[in-house]
């Protein structure tokens, strides 16, 4: 359906929908661009505070994937419109009190009376035109790199289903609410060749669309990625969210190969972390800046499938 949009003819628009980057960059001028992008879901948590938090952090995450700073934010909301607004009030708290943490200011927004409670942001950066991010440039030779351990939807299935041990979900909520704003600042001064954070299309979504955006094969090494505690087992139990399924439904024609945590790469993230192509001397260099990052694999030139499970 998007391919038979029209595409815009501007020349200062960097980067539009066709590659399914993170965030779209329109250049205001020679040393300036706006970044933008917006993200919104249902609870994940059972804390009004803590899902307003996650809800932005998730939001701003698009921004530091492009290596763009936030500047403002607008919130979106569906609220069933009940009498009852404390826990509004907390999650309204909750994500502002974020959004501050990053260095960006709340704007206002919209809400809308709704059965199922939704709640976002609508986020802008601003970045130099040469510093953008994109998932689009990895080079055959390039190491992958991701910021933090997968699992959040399994977890959170879990937590739905009354499975979940407490300190797994407290892990697991540490990491959602935790900015990519620290990973981001450690590609400075790094030969970064492609970004993208890895959300609700799981690692495996993502990573396909970094191949296809840039014509190559990622192959990611299984045994390498790294869990939140709880995730392999729950997975093993069948607390499996209906998202994940979706996203093997929709990535597996591209994927080469397979493991026994193949559930666990197609699990999709909320405020996940970043996944990154980069020269292996420049990978070392991030590892030892970044030390919650790890390895996961490398890029290839372009095989049969796009992606490349060992």
């Amino acid at each position: 359906m998007l391919a038979r949009l029209p595409r815009p003819a501007d020349p200062n628009l960097l980067v539009g929908f066709e590659k399914a980057d993170d965030a779209g960059v329109y250049r205001l001028s020679p040393g300036l661009a706006l970044v933008q992008t917006v993200d919104f879901f249902t609870p994940i948590v059972d804390d009004p505070f803590t899902f307003g938090a996650i809800a932005a952090a998730n939001a701003l995450s698009d921004i530091y994937a492009m290596g763009a700073s936030p500047l403002t934010a607008l919130s979106i909301l569906a609220w069933p419109g009940s009498d009852e607004l404390d826990d509004l009030e907390e999650i309204l708290k909750g994500g502002a009190e974020k959004i501050q943490e990053a260095g960006a200011v709340v704007l206002g927004g919209h809400s809308i009376r709704d059965p199922e409670i939704k709640f976002g942001y609508a986020v802008t950066g601003t970045i130099r035109p040469d510093r953008v991010k994109t998932n689009a440039g990895a080079r055959p030779g390039d190491a992958l790199v991701l910021t933090k351990k997968l699992g959040t939807g399994v977890i959170a299935t879990a937590l739905k289903r009354n499975l979940a041990v407490a300190a797994h979900v407290e892990a697991a909520v540490r990491s959602m609410l935790t900015l990519n704003r620290a990973a981001a600042a450690a590609m400075s001064r790094l030969e970064v060749h492609a970004v993208t954070d890895v959300t609700g299309f799981g690692l495996l979504g993502h990573a396909r669309e970094m191949a296809l955006a840039s014509g190559v094969t990622l192959e990611i090494e299984a045994q390498r990625v790294r869990f939140l505690d709880g995730a392999v087992e729950y997975a093993k139990i069948g607390a499996i969210p209906g998202g994940l399924n979706q996203n093997r439904e929709f990535v597996l024609a591209c994927v080469e190969g397979g493991s026994e945590y193949d559930d666990l790469l197609f699990d999709p993230q909320t405020s996940g972390g970043l996944l990154i192509a980069l020269p292996a001397p420049d990978a070392a260099r991030y590892l030892r800046k970044y030390p919650d990052a790890f390895p996961i694999g490398r890029v290839l030139d372009r095989q049969e499938k796009p992606l490349r499970i060992v």
